[in-house]
């Protein structure tokens, strides 16, 4: 399974190449990393993702907690968040094919940021099922190139879980699916 840790930091230089050799050391795989200043000056926030079982994550968190610079780390892998992630996709757009391109575009309210005449690049924002959607409905044109930042994530304070709402039906009875 994949987790999401969210880790808050303070913003000195080597924090993330701790953190990096940490995980290295371990043989454990950062599939997804982002970092940031977070709401105070001085701290960072670092979210990654991370594949385990949960006695694997919870040891890689109590091995982070013991580093200097380490202020808070949280599995907000369960807990309501609102994920989202920047991509840039480069794909192939020529006159024949452009129109159903931007059609795309527009159903995942994507952006185009540069313009060819035989591609177009884009700008999608959204959750990382999002960015699994919008590649697969692409590859048939031809995916040139893509730049990700990895996903980036804050606890929802509501405490609303938009996941367990997409699975109730229109009057508020948990799906068959």
């Amino acid at each position: 399974m994949k987790h999401t840790l969210s880790v808050l930091v303070e913003d000195e230089a080597g924090v993330l190449t701790r953190i990096a050799g940490l995980f290295a050391r371990r043989g454990y795989n950062i599939e997804s990393l982002a970092v940031g200043p977070a709401e105070q000056e001085g701290i960072s926030r670092i979210t990654m993702v991370v594949p385990g079982d949960e006695r694997t994550i919870e040891q890689l968190t109590k091995q982070l907690n013991k580093l200097i610079n380490v202020i808070k780390v949280s599995d907000i892998t369960e807990v309501p968040c609102v994920e989202r992630e920047l991509m840039l996709v480069k794909v192939h757009a020529n006159s024949s094919n452009r129109g159903e391109v931007l059609q795309i575009v527009q159903i995942f309210r994507a952006k185009v940021v540069d313009i060819s005449e035989d591609t177009l690049t884009l700008e999608v924002v959204g959750d990382p099922g999002k960015m699994v959607a919008i590649i697969s409905m692409l590859t048939k044109f031809g995916i040139k190139e893509i730049a990700r930042t990895g996903k980036i994530a804050l606890v929802r304070e509501s405490g609303v879980n938009t996941e367990y709402l997409k699975t109730l039906d229109s009057v508020g009875k948990v799906s068959a699916n």
